[in-house]
């Protein structure tokens, strides 16, 4: 695994122990409240660090370790880190929206926002290797898997299904993801 792929499995697991250990005061202070009801500028990036449960975090880092060190190996450390980060700010941003349009007041937290916007990029750097989901496993191209992936949370976020997920955020990470690459590649194309 490579360092900076390793380091952000480390900090979510530990960050996860501490939170296990303490979580009404860690989530008190650490997830990412809505702007009237104890929101703080550093929720932006700390709720990434926090999780519901077990498999919430061992969900997300499937997702981190298999689309997260294949990115990194392509685009090094500090590009991963730069990527991951942008994703999980604007999925917070987009969960802000979210939550001050709906009159909601509870907390978000979990790093699938900077998952779902690895997910985007790996699937627009290597948009015909293939991915075997969990349910069903069945092979399909890495822009498909993002396609039906997004298609997935509008549709979950517009009709109300599975709530208490922060559909919008998983949405706001791949917009984050999609413009960071977009950006990059304009700058490159500058060079």
């Amino acid at each position: 695994m490579l360092p900076a792929t390793r380091a952000l499995l480390i900090a979510n697991v530990a960050i996860f122990g501490v939170q296990f250990l303490a979580p009404d005061e860690v989530d008190r202070l650490f997830a990412l409240w809505p702007l009237d009801a104890g929101f703080a500028p550093w929720q932006l990036v700390s709720y990434a660090f926090l999780h519901g449960g077990i498999a919430h975090l061992a969900f997300n880092m499937i997702g981190l370790v298999s689309f997260g060190n294949e990115l990194e190996d392509w685009w090094g450390s500090r590009r991963l880190l730069t990527f991951y980060f942008a994703s999980v700010v604007t999925a917070a941003f987009a969960q802000l929206a979210v939550t001050a349009s709906l009159g909601d007041g509870a907390p978000t937290v979990g790093a699938s926002g900077g998952i779902y916007g690895l997910l985007l990029g790996f699937a627009m750097m290597f948009p015909k290797r293939k991915v075997i989901p969990l349910i069903p496993p069945i092979p399909m191209p890495a822009w498909l898997f993002a396609l039906l992936f997004a298609g997935l949370e509008l549709y979950l976020g517009v009709t109300g299904t599975a709530s208490g997920i922060a559909h919008f955020a998983h949405l706001g990470g791949m917009v984050g993801g999609f413009f960071m690459l977009r950006h990059w590649q304009r700058q490159d194309r500058q060079r």
